[in-house]
């Protein structure tokens, strides 16, 4: 059943990834998807609405772009922690400056993300030069994130922002429904990064680093550098997370970000990512983003409390590790 992984050279991930993803690791997702939505569809009316369905991209939009930093992180074999607060706190900043400096909407985001990118690059360098562990680094790098925010915040959400800072809060018509137009800025970063995986050598070096560092460095590729680069768009991708949610909630809210972390994981592991680097499909990332959504969404539309709902999460998260770990025992 595993033929096709042990015919692989040791830089095999080097060639196009898909000739090594097994057909299930691709599909598993999306199909767990449509049984989510066939089996709501069966217990609410309003389910397959088309409005419904734009809520739900609404509502995914700012996890769906953390999981994309996130997927590049856990690619390499690592992780990030600090992803929500790291985002919180990109809010904080473009807010407070548009507030308190009178910034340009296009200036204090950028700084937001400036932010956010400097971040990263301390994960980054921690993790690469100090060559401490991914989990070690962002879960000091999440405590440091999420004072920062409450000290410059004060605690207290920022309001007085620009008409420009909510603008991809803003809707279409598409149809009967209203789609946000940050919902279609997810959809496009996502075609982005899963070209830059699929077609160019900085991706494939992405996935080479997470099968095997010392081989791949031996080859003559800087696996540091790599690895920075990783973390460092990471950030990128959390500060524009942190547009979004500004946008969608129009504010900057400081106690943002306190399930982020574990949503997007939750997403990138439910996508098919494997936890051990190496192998998965960024836009797996999107349908597990989707999938959360829907399972949120429905049980919602059911009337069941959302305590359900986070134990509905919960076990679907440790039955996607599970069939990952024994994916990579069975593998071995």
């Amino acid at each position: 059943m595993n033929t096709w992984k042990n015919k692989l050279p040791l830089l095999g991930t080097l060639g196009p990834f898909k000739d090594k993803l097994p057909p299930l690791g691709t599909l598993g997702p999306f199909i767990a998807l449509l049984v989510a939505c066939v089996f709501f569809a069966t217990q609410s009316d309003r389910f397959l609405s088309s409005q419904n369905f734009s809520l739900i991209l609404a509502q995914v939009m700012v996890v769906g772009v953390i999981a994309i930093g996130q997927t590049l992180i856990i690619l390499t074999a690592g992780i990030d922690l600090s992803c929500g607060m790291v985002m919180a706190l990109g809010g904080i900043v473009m807010t407070k400056f548009a507030a308190d400096f009178g910034l340009s909407a296009p200036v204090a985001m950028a700084c937001g993300i400036g932010v956010t990118t400097l971040f990263g690059l301390l994960n980054g360098l921690l993790v690469t030069r100090v060559k401490l562990p991914p989990f070690i680094v962002t879960l000091g790098t999440l405590n440091i994130a999420f004072a920062i925010t409450q000290l410059y915040s004060g605690s207290q959400t920022v309001t007085d922002i620009p008409a420009g800072m909510t603008m991809l809060g803003n809707t279409f018509k598409f149809g009967d429904a209203s789609v946000a137009y940050g919902a279609l800025l997810m959809l496009a970063l996502y075609v982005l990064a899963w070209f830059g995986l699929r077609e160019t050598a900085a991706g494939r070096h992405v996935y080479a680093v997470g099968n095997n560092a010392e081989a791949t460095r031996l080859t003559g590729i800087p696996t540091e550098r790599v690895l920075l680069g990783v973390y460092v768009l990471a950030g990128v991708f959390y500060g524009i997370a942190a547009v979004l949610g500004v946008a969608r909630t129009g504010a900057g809210d400081p106690n943002a970000g306190q399930t982020e972390n574990l949503d997007a994981i939750t997403a990138v592991v439910l996508g098919g990512t494997s936890l051990f680097g190496g192998r998965g499909v960024v836009l797996g990332s999107l349908v597990g983003a989707l999938i959360v959504g829907v399972f949120r969404n429905g049980l919602t539309l059911m009337g069941v409390s959302s305590v359900y709902q986070i134990l509905v999460t919960g076990i679907l998260v440790i039955l996607a590790v599970a069939t990952d770990q024994m994916s990579h025992k069975g593998a071995r």
